[in-house]
Protein backbone atom coordinates (compact mmCIF):
# COMPACT_ATOMS: atom_id res chain seq x y z
CA UNK A 1 0.00 0.00 0.00
CA UNK A 2 1.65 3.57 -0.76
CA UNK A 3 2.62 5.61 1.94
CA UNK A 4 0.17 8.64 2.24
CA UNK A 5 1.97 11.42 4.15
CA UNK A 6 -0.96 14.18 4.78
CA UNK A 7 -2.23 13.96 8.20
CA UNK A 8 -5.77 15.17 8.75
CA UNK A 9 -4.72 18.66 9.61
CA UNK A 10 -3.02 18.50 6.32
CA UNK A 11 -6.18 17.34 4.34
CA UNK A 12 -8.39 20.24 5.74
CA UNK A 13 -6.09 22.62 5.04
CA UNK A 14 -6.17 21.93 1.75
CA UNK A 15 -9.96 21.29 1.56
CA UNK A 16 -9.92 24.75 3.14
CA UNK A 17 -7.91 26.65 0.93
CA UNK A 18 -10.02 24.93 -2.26
CA UNK A 19 -13.51 25.49 -0.89
CA UNK A 20 -14.52 22.36 -0.13
CA UNK A 21 -16.23 21.00 2.72
CA UNK A 22 -14.84 17.50 2.58
CA UNK A 23 -13.32 15.44 0.21
CA UNK A 24 -16.97 14.03 -0.88
CA UNK A 25 -17.51 17.19 -2.32
CA UNK A 26 -14.77 16.72 -4.77
CA UNK A 27 -16.66 13.96 -6.09
CA UNK A 28 -19.63 15.36 -5.93
CA UNK A 29 -20.66 15.01 -9.98
CA UNK A 30 -20.88 11.74 -9.87
CA UNK A 31 -24.01 10.11 -9.11
CA UNK A 32 -25.33 8.84 -6.29
CA UNK A 33 -26.65 5.06 -7.73
CA UNK A 34 -22.82 4.70 -8.54
CA UNK A 35 -21.00 5.54 -5.60
CA UNK A 36 -19.97 2.41 -3.54
CA UNK A 37 -21.10 2.20 0.32
CA UNK A 38 -18.40 -0.28 1.18
CA UNK A 39 -17.72 -3.75 0.30
CA UNK A 40 -19.88 -5.29 2.96
CA UNK A 41 -18.72 -8.75 2.25
CA UNK A 42 -14.83 -7.98 2.67
CA UNK A 43 -13.10 -8.77 6.29
CA UNK A 44 -11.43 -6.35 8.31
CA UNK A 45 -7.99 -6.08 7.72
CA UNK A 46 -5.61 -7.99 9.44
CA UNK A 47 -2.08 -7.04 9.91
CA UNK A 48 0.98 -8.22 8.94
CA UNK A 49 1.50 -11.12 11.11
CA UNK A 50 -1.47 -12.22 10.23
CA UNK A 51 -1.35 -11.53 6.76
CA UNK A 52 1.77 -13.31 6.67
CA UNK A 53 0.14 -16.53 8.49
CA UNK A 54 -2.64 -16.68 5.92
CA UNK A 55 -0.14 -16.47 2.89
CA UNK A 56 1.72 -19.06 4.18
CA UNK A 57 -1.56 -21.52 4.94
CA UNK A 58 -2.73 -21.40 1.16
CA UNK A 59 0.18 -21.87 -0.26
CA UNK A 60 0.95 -25.26 1.01
CA UNK A 61 -2.31 -25.89 -0.21
CA UNK A 62 -1.06 -25.57 -3.60
CA UNK A 63 -0.42 -28.73 -5.67
CA UNK A 64 2.11 -27.92 -8.71
CA UNK A 65 0.69 -29.83 -11.35
CA UNK A 66 2.73 -31.79 -14.19
CA UNK A 67 1.95 -30.29 -17.06
CA UNK A 68 0.65 -31.24 -20.41
CA UNK A 69 -1.15 -28.66 -21.12
CA UNK A 70 -0.08 -25.52 -24.11
CA UNK A 71 -2.92 -23.58 -25.72
CA UNK A 72 -0.90 -20.94 -26.19
CA UNK A 73 1.59 -20.63 -23.26
CA UNK A 74 4.18 -23.23 -23.18
CA UNK A 75 6.66 -24.65 -20.55
CA UNK A 76 10.54 -24.93 -21.32
CA UNK A 77 13.12 -25.34 -19.60
CA UNK A 78 15.09 -21.56 -18.57
CA UNK A 79 18.69 -21.81 -17.82
CA UNK A 80 19.22 -20.22 -14.53
CA UNK A 81 21.22 -17.47 -15.97
CA UNK A 82 18.31 -16.42 -17.24
CA UNK A 83 16.67 -14.82 -14.75
CA UNK A 84 19.66 -14.26 -12.90
CA UNK A 85 20.70 -11.85 -15.49
CA UNK A 86 17.65 -10.24 -15.94
CA UNK A 87 16.69 -9.65 -12.29
CA UNK A 88 19.77 -7.16 -12.41
CA UNK A 89 19.21 -4.13 -11.53
CA UNK A 90 20.53 -2.51 -14.31
CA UNK A 91 17.77 -4.36 -16.24
CA UNK A 92 14.80 -4.86 -14.00
CA UNK A 93 14.29 -1.94 -12.85
CA UNK A 94 14.54 -0.06 -16.66
CA UNK A 95 11.74 1.13 -18.37
CA UNK A 96 11.22 2.63 -21.88
CA UNK A 97 14.46 5.06 -22.72
CA UNK A 98 12.32 8.24 -22.98
CA UNK A 99 16.37 10.17 -23.29
CA UNK A 100 16.60 6.97 -25.87
CA UNK A 101 20.69 7.94 -26.74
CA UNK A 102 21.66 8.09 -23.20
CA UNK A 103 20.52 4.39 -22.15
CA UNK A 104 22.89 2.67 -24.69
CA UNK A 105 22.79 -0.73 -22.47
CA UNK A 106 18.91 -0.81 -23.43
CA UNK A 107 19.34 -0.20 -26.26
CA UNK A 108 22.08 -2.58 -27.43
CA UNK A 109 20.12 -5.22 -25.57
CA UNK A 110 16.98 -4.03 -27.80
CA UNK A 111 19.21 -3.93 -31.09
CA UNK A 112 20.13 -7.64 -30.38
CA UNK A 113 16.68 -9.07 -29.92
CA UNK A 114 15.69 -7.67 -32.83
CA UNK A 115 18.49 -8.78 -35.00
CA UNK A 116 17.53 -12.27 -33.51
CA UNK A 117 13.74 -12.36 -33.37
CA UNK A 118 14.71 -11.13 -37.42
CA UNK A 119 16.80 -14.01 -38.12
CA UNK A 120 13.96 -16.81 -36.24
CA UNK A 121 11.11 -15.28 -38.42
CA UNK A 122 13.28 -14.65 -41.89
CA UNK A 123 12.04 -11.49 -41.87
CA UNK A 124 13.83 -7.86 -42.89
CA UNK A 125 13.12 -5.84 -39.40
CA UNK A 126 11.27 -6.47 -35.88
CA UNK A 127 10.45 -4.15 -33.52
CA UNK A 128 11.03 -3.97 -29.93
CA UNK A 129 8.07 -5.97 -28.72
CA UNK A 130 4.42 -5.38 -28.24
CA UNK A 131 1.94 -6.08 -25.25
CA UNK A 132 1.52 -9.71 -25.92
CA UNK A 133 0.67 -11.86 -28.60
CA UNK A 134 -3.16 -11.35 -29.41
CA UNK A 135 -2.78 -7.60 -29.35
CA UNK A 136 0.42 -8.13 -31.61
CA UNK A 137 -2.04 -9.97 -33.81
CA UNK A 138 -4.20 -6.99 -33.52
CA UNK A 139 -1.96 -4.65 -34.41
CA UNK A 140 -0.58 -6.96 -37.79
CA UNK A 141 -4.16 -6.68 -38.93
CA UNK A 142 -4.20 -2.25 -38.40
CA UNK A 143 -0.58 -2.68 -39.75
CA UNK A 144 -1.83 -4.78 -42.82
CA UNK A 145 -4.92 -2.24 -43.41
CA UNK A 146 -2.46 0.91 -43.72
CA UNK A 147 0.19 -0.62 -45.77
CA UNK A 148 -2.38 -2.51 -48.38
CA UNK A 149 -2.69 0.50 -50.82
CA UNK A 150 -3.88 -2.35 -53.63
CA UNK A 151 -7.12 -2.83 -51.37
CA UNK A 152 -9.91 -0.86 -50.92
CA UNK A 153 -11.42 -2.75 -48.35
CA UNK A 154 -10.85 -2.91 -44.82
CA UNK A 155 -11.56 -7.05 -45.00
CA UNK A 156 -8.86 -9.68 -43.48
CA UNK A 157 -9.55 -13.27 -43.81
CA UNK A 158 -8.59 -15.05 -40.30
CA UNK A 159 -9.29 -18.97 -39.99
CA UNK A 160 -10.51 -20.21 -36.95
CA UNK A 161 -7.48 -22.42 -36.19
CA UNK A 162 -6.13 -19.07 -35.04
CA UNK A 163 -5.92 -18.96 -31.22
CA UNK A 164 -9.50 -18.31 -29.85
CA UNK A 165 -8.52 -15.97 -27.28
CA UNK A 166 -6.78 -14.40 -30.18
CA UNK A 167 -9.52 -13.70 -32.44
CA UNK A 168 -11.69 -12.08 -29.80
CA UNK A 169 -8.96 -9.99 -28.69
CA UNK A 170 -8.25 -8.70 -32.74
CA UNK A 171 -12.21 -8.15 -32.98
CA UNK A 172 -12.30 -6.19 -30.00
CA UNK A 173 -9.39 -3.98 -30.95
CA UNK A 174 -10.09 -4.13 -34.58
CA UNK A 175 -14.61 -3.56 -34.62
CA UNK A 176 -14.73 0.17 -34.02
CA UNK A 177 -12.61 0.95 -36.76
CA UNK A 178 -14.25 -0.10 -39.56
CA UNK A 179 -12.39 -3.38 -40.09
CA UNK A 180 -14.00 -6.32 -40.87
CA UNK A 181 -13.17 -10.00 -39.71
CA UNK A 182 -14.11 -12.87 -41.95
CA UNK A 183 -13.93 -16.15 -40.33
CA UNK A 184 -12.68 -19.28 -42.56
CA UNK A 185 -13.86 -22.58 -41.93
CA UNK A 186 -11.35 -25.69 -41.60
CA UNK A 187 -11.17 -29.28 -42.85
CA UNK A 188 -12.90 -31.76 -40.35
CA UNK A 189 -10.70 -34.74 -40.81
CA UNK A 190 -6.65 -32.97 -41.24
CA UNK A 191 -7.80 -29.80 -39.08
CA UNK A 192 -5.98 -27.23 -41.74
CA UNK A 193 -7.18 -24.75 -44.14
CA UNK A 194 -8.18 -26.15 -47.06
CA UNK A 195 -6.66 -23.67 -50.20
CA UNK A 196 -9.67 -25.36 -52.22
CA UNK A 197 -11.70 -24.03 -49.91
CA UNK A 198 -10.88 -20.16 -50.78
CA UNK A 199 -12.36 -19.97 -54.33
CA UNK A 200 -15.50 -18.49 -52.72
CA UNK A 201 -13.12 -15.64 -51.81
CA UNK A 202 -11.37 -15.10 -55.03
CA UNK A 203 -14.04 -13.03 -56.21
CA UNK A 204 -13.99 -10.38 -53.48
CA UNK A 205 -11.55 -7.43 -52.31
CA UNK A 206 -9.51 -8.46 -48.73
CA UNK A 207 -6.15 -7.06 -47.59
CA UNK A 208 -4.43 -9.68 -45.71
CA UNK A 209 -5.14 -13.35 -44.86
CA UNK A 210 -3.61 -14.60 -41.57
CA UNK A 211 -2.20 -18.15 -41.41
CA UNK A 212 -1.30 -19.64 -37.97
CA UNK A 213 1.72 -21.90 -37.88
CA UNK A 214 1.50 -23.99 -35.98
CA UNK A 215 -2.00 -23.26 -35.55
CA UNK A 216 -4.57 -23.52 -31.89
CA UNK A 217 -4.88 -27.28 -33.21
CA UNK A 218 -1.08 -27.93 -32.96
CA UNK A 219 -1.17 -28.65 -36.82
CA UNK A 220 0.90 -27.52 -39.40
CA UNK A 221 -0.91 -25.00 -41.89
CA UNK A 222 0.00 -25.15 -45.36
CA UNK A 223 1.50 -22.27 -45.37
CA UNK A 224 3.26 -22.41 -48.82
CA UNK A 225 -0.06 -22.63 -50.65
CA UNK A 226 -1.93 -20.32 -48.67
CA UNK A 227 0.73 -17.62 -49.25
CA UNK A 228 1.17 -17.96 -52.82
CA UNK A 229 -2.58 -17.93 -53.03
CA UNK A 230 -2.82 -14.15 -50.82
CA UNK A 231 -0.33 -12.85 -52.72
CA UNK A 232 -1.77 -14.22 -56.09
CA UNK A 233 -5.59 -12.07 -55.08
CA UNK A 234 -3.31 -8.90 -53.78
CA UNK A 235 -3.54 -9.58 -50.19
CA UNK A 236 -1.16 -9.49 -47.79
CA UNK A 237 0.08 -12.16 -45.36
CA UNK A 238 0.14 -12.15 -41.56
CA UNK A 239 1.92 -15.34 -40.22
CA UNK A 240 0.95 -15.97 -36.58
CA UNK A 241 3.47 -18.21 -35.35
CA UNK A 242 5.05 -19.51 -32.14
CA UNK A 243 8.61 -18.96 -32.12
CA UNK A 244 10.30 -21.64 -31.02
CA UNK A 245 8.47 -24.04 -33.52
CA UNK A 246 10.25 -21.41 -36.22
CA UNK A 247 13.77 -23.01 -35.26
CA UNK A 248 13.00 -26.43 -37.18
CA UNK A 249 10.00 -25.86 -39.49
CA UNK A 250 10.16 -22.71 -42.19
CA UNK A 251 9.69 -19.14 -41.00
CA UNK A 252 7.38 -16.75 -41.88
CA UNK A 253 9.63 -15.13 -44.34
CA UNK A 254 10.52 -18.29 -46.25
CA UNK A 255 6.25 -19.00 -46.98
CA UNK A 256 5.07 -19.29 -50.75
CA UNK A 257 7.28 -17.71 -53.25
CA UNK A 258 7.75 -14.41 -51.71
CA UNK A 259 7.42 -15.04 -48.16
CA UNK A 260 5.00 -13.29 -45.64
CA UNK A 261 4.69 -9.71 -45.23
CA UNK A 262 3.89 -9.90 -41.35
CA UNK A 263 5.03 -11.88 -38.85
CA UNK A 264 3.63 -12.17 -35.20
CA UNK A 265 2.84 -13.75 -32.33
CA UNK A 266 3.83 -14.73 -28.61
CA UNK A 267 7.21 -14.87 -26.98
CA UNK A 268 6.42 -16.30 -24.16
CA UNK A 269 7.99 -19.97 -25.50
CA UNK A 270 11.44 -18.26 -25.35
CA UNK A 271 12.65 -17.96 -21.54
CA UNK A 272 9.48 -16.47 -20.03
CA UNK A 273 7.96 -18.63 -16.95
CA UNK A 274 4.35 -19.66 -17.17
CA UNK A 275 3.48 -17.56 -13.58
CA UNK A 276 -0.01 -17.78 -13.51
CA UNK A 277 -0.42 -16.34 -17.08
CA UNK A 278 2.26 -13.68 -17.48
CA UNK A 279 3.24 -11.44 -17.92
CA UNK A 280 4.18 -12.09 -21.27
CA UNK A 281 5.09 -9.88 -24.51
CA UNK A 282 3.76 -10.05 -27.96
CA UNK A 283 6.48 -9.69 -31.37
CA UNK A 284 6.35 -8.33 -34.23
CA UNK A 285 8.38 -8.55 -37.58
CA UNK A 286 8.09 -7.43 -41.50
CA UNK A 287 9.34 -7.13 -44.55
CA UNK A 288 11.41 -3.65 -45.57
CA UNK A 289 8.65 -2.27 -47.81
CA UNK A 290 6.13 -2.64 -44.48
CA UNK A 291 8.07 -0.94 -41.87
CA UNK A 292 6.95 2.57 -41.94
CA UNK A 293 3.61 0.81 -41.00
CA UNK A 294 5.08 -0.97 -37.83
CA UNK A 295 3.92 -0.08 -34.47
CA UNK A 296 6.68 0.62 -31.91
CA UNK A 297 9.95 1.19 -31.97
CA UNK A 298 13.44 0.36 -34.06
CA UNK A 299 16.71 0.58 -32.79
CA UNK A 300 19.54 0.84 -34.83
CA UNK A 301 23.13 0.87 -34.80
CA UNK A 302 25.62 3.49 -35.59
CA UNK A 303 28.78 5.40 -35.09
CA UNK A 304 29.64 8.42 -33.65
CA UNK A 305 32.20 11.17 -34.46
CA UNK A 306 34.92 9.63 -33.28
CA UNK A 307 34.08 6.25 -35.43
CA UNK A 308 32.81 4.55 -31.72
CA UNK A 309 29.91 2.57 -32.31
CA UNK A 310 26.37 3.65 -30.46
CA UNK A 311 22.74 2.85 -30.57
CA UNK A 312 19.59 5.37 -31.71
CA UNK A 313 15.85 4.99 -31.68
CA UNK A 314 15.90 4.91 -35.97
CA UNK A 315 12.52 4.83 -35.90
CA UNK A 316 9.78 5.42 -33.13
CA UNK A 317 6.22 5.84 -34.47
CA UNK A 318 4.84 5.73 -30.57
CA UNK A 319 2.72 8.10 -29.10
CA UNK A 320 5.26 9.07 -26.54
CA UNK A 321 7.70 10.20 -29.36
CA UNK A 322 5.29 12.10 -31.74
CA UNK A 323 2.27 13.12 -32.14
CA UNK A 324 -0.13 10.90 -31.43
CA UNK A 325 -2.56 11.26 -34.71
CA UNK A 326 0.88 10.57 -36.42
CA UNK A 327 1.76 7.47 -34.33
CA UNK A 328 0.79 4.00 -35.76
CA UNK A 329 -0.54 2.49 -32.61
CA UNK A 330 -1.40 3.63 -29.19
CA UNK A 331 -1.56 1.22 -27.44
CA UNK A 332 1.75 -0.76 -27.84
CA UNK A 333 3.73 -1.25 -25.15
CA UNK A 334 7.13 -2.04 -24.18
CA UNK A 335 7.02 -5.65 -22.43
CA UNK A 336 11.15 -4.25 -21.50
CA UNK A 337 11.89 -7.24 -19.11
CA UNK A 338 10.32 -10.08 -20.64
CA UNK A 339 12.56 -9.00 -23.92
CA UNK A 340 15.53 -8.96 -22.03
CA UNK A 341 14.48 -12.66 -20.73
CA UNK A 342 14.25 -13.67 -24.43
CA UNK A 343 17.40 -11.81 -25.77
CA UNK A 344 19.66 -13.60 -22.82
CA UNK A 345 17.86 -16.68 -23.46
CA UNK A 346 18.29 -16.73 -27.03
CA UNK A 347 21.56 -15.80 -26.63
CA UNK A 348 22.31 -18.48 -24.05
CA UNK A 349 21.01 -21.14 -26.17
CA UNK A 350 22.02 -20.17 -29.45
CA UNK A 351 20.23 -21.21 -33.07
CA UNK A 352 21.52 -24.96 -31.72
CA UNK A 353 20.18 -24.93 -28.70
CA UNK A 354 17.09 -23.73 -29.56
CA UNK A 355 16.68 -26.13 -32.64
CA UNK A 356 17.25 -28.95 -30.05
CA UNK A 357 14.48 -28.14 -27.77
CA UNK A 358 11.95 -27.85 -30.57
CA UNK A 359 13.22 -31.21 -32.08
CA UNK A 360 13.26 -32.79 -28.76
CA UNK A 361 9.72 -31.16 -27.81
CA UNK A 362 8.32 -32.65 -31.00
CA UNK A 363 9.95 -35.78 -30.19
CA UNK A 364 7.87 -35.87 -26.79
CA UNK A 365 4.71 -35.37 -28.40
CA UNK A 366 4.92 -37.94 -30.85
CA UNK A 367 5.71 -40.70 -28.33
CA UNK A 368 2.90 -39.53 -25.85
CA UNK A 369 0.37 -39.61 -28.43
CA UNK A 370 1.42 -43.39 -29.67
CA UNK A 371 0.86 -44.16 -26.06
CA UNK A 372 -2.51 -42.52 -25.37
CA UNK A 373 -4.23 -43.51 -28.89
CA UNK A 374 -3.22 -46.86 -27.36
CA UNK A 375 -5.71 -46.30 -25.04
CA UNK A 376 -9.13 -47.60 -25.23
CA UNK A 377 -11.73 -44.87 -26.53
CA UNK A 378 -8.50 -42.49 -27.21
CA UNK A 379 -7.97 -41.76 -31.04
CA UNK A 380 -6.06 -38.82 -32.37
CA UNK A 381 -8.57 -36.06 -33.86
CA UNK A 382 -7.00 -34.63 -37.28
CA UNK A 383 -4.31 -36.47 -39.41
CA UNK A 384 -2.06 -33.35 -40.42
CA UNK A 385 1.34 -32.81 -39.23
CA UNK A 386 1.76 -31.04 -35.63
CA UNK A 387 4.55 -29.55 -33.61
CA UNK A 388 4.05 -30.13 -29.81
CA UNK A 389 0.73 -30.24 -29.75
CA UNK A 390 -2.00 -32.56 -30.85
CA UNK A 391 -5.50 -33.16 -30.56
CA UNK A 392 -7.08 -36.57 -29.10
CA UNK A 393 -10.32 -37.57 -28.64
CA UNK A 394 -12.21 -39.17 -26.18
CA UNK A 395 -15.31 -41.82 -26.17
CA UNK A 396 -16.34 -40.10 -22.94
CA UNK A 397 -17.19 -36.14 -21.67
CA UNK A 398 -14.08 -34.63 -21.43
CA UNK A 399 -14.22 -32.00 -18.10
CA UNK A 400 -14.31 -35.17 -15.68
CA UNK A 401 -11.05 -36.75 -17.06
CA UNK A 402 -9.27 -33.47 -16.68
CA UNK A 403 -10.62 -33.27 -13.34
CA UNK A 404 -9.52 -37.16 -12.39
CA UNK A 405 -6.00 -36.02 -13.73
CA UNK A 406 -5.42 -33.01 -11.82
CA UNK A 407 -6.40 -34.47 -8.68
CA UNK A 408 -3.38 -37.26 -10.15
CA UNK A 409 -1.22 -34.41 -10.05
CA UNK A 410 -1.52 -33.53 -13.73
CA UNK A 411 -2.61 -30.31 -15.58
CA UNK A 412 -3.87 -32.81 -18.28
CA UNK A 413 -4.70 -30.82 -21.07
CA UNK A 414 -6.91 -27.83 -22.74
CA UNK A 415 -10.74 -28.80 -23.62
CA UNK A 416 -11.65 -27.66 -26.69
CA UNK A 417 -15.92 -27.86 -26.05
CA UNK A 418 -15.98 -24.09 -25.22
CA UNK A 419 -14.26 -22.70 -28.63
CA UNK A 420 -15.02 -25.53 -31.04
CA UNK A 421 -18.64 -27.74 -29.85
CA UNK A 422 -18.15 -29.46 -33.27
CA UNK A 423 -15.39 -31.43 -31.83
CA UNK A 424 -17.33 -33.06 -29.16
CA UNK A 425 -14.73 -34.21 -26.60
CA UNK A 426 -11.56 -33.67 -27.38
CA UNK A 427 -8.32 -32.61 -25.84
CA UNK A 428 -4.82 -30.78 -27.17
CA UNK A 429 -2.35 -32.09 -25.07
CA UNK A 430 1.01 -30.40 -25.35
CA UNK A 431 4.74 -32.11 -24.17
CA UNK A 432 7.68 -30.17 -24.40
CA UNK A 433 11.36 -30.97 -23.74
CA UNK A 434 10.94 -30.60 -19.88
CA UNK A 435 9.24 -33.98 -19.42
CA UNK A 436 11.26 -37.27 -19.28
CA UNK A 437 10.16 -40.73 -20.72
CA UNK A 438 9.24 -41.96 -17.37
CA UNK A 439 7.27 -38.71 -16.86
CA UNK A 440 5.18 -39.34 -20.28
CA UNK A 441 4.60 -43.08 -19.34
CA UNK A 442 3.42 -41.78 -15.78
CA UNK A 443 1.28 -39.58 -17.80
CA UNK A 444 -0.57 -42.05 -19.88
CA UNK A 445 -0.92 -44.74 -17.21
CA UNK A 446 -3.01 -42.01 -15.29
CA UNK A 447 -4.49 -41.07 -18.24
CA UNK A 448 -5.97 -44.61 -18.90
CA UNK A 449 -6.85 -44.48 -15.07
CA UNK A 450 -9.31 -41.49 -15.47
CA UNK A 451 -10.52 -42.63 -18.57
CA UNK A 452 -11.84 -45.78 -16.42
Amino acid sequence: MPFIPHTEHDTQQMLDAIGAKNIEQLFDEIPEALRSRGLDNIPPGLNELEVTRLIKQRAARDQPLICFAGAGAYEHHIPAAVWELTTRGEFYTAYTPYQAEASQGTLQLLYEYQTMMSSLMGMDLSNASLYDGASALAEAVLMAIRANRKSKSRRVLIPTTVHPDYRRVVKNIVNNQGIELVELDYCTECGQVMVDSLAQYEQSDYAALVIPQPNFFGNLEQVDQLTDWAHDHKMLVIGVVNPMAMAVIAPPGEWGEQGADIACGEGQPLGIPLSWGGPFYGFIACKQKQVRQMPGRIIGRTVDRDGNRGFVLTLQAREQHIRRSKATSNICTNQGLMVTASTIYMSLMGAEGVERTAMHSHTNTKALLEQLTAIEGVKRRFSAAYFHEVVIQLNQPAAPVLEKLAKAGYLGGFSLATDYAELGDALVVCVTETKSDEEINQFAHAFAQALR
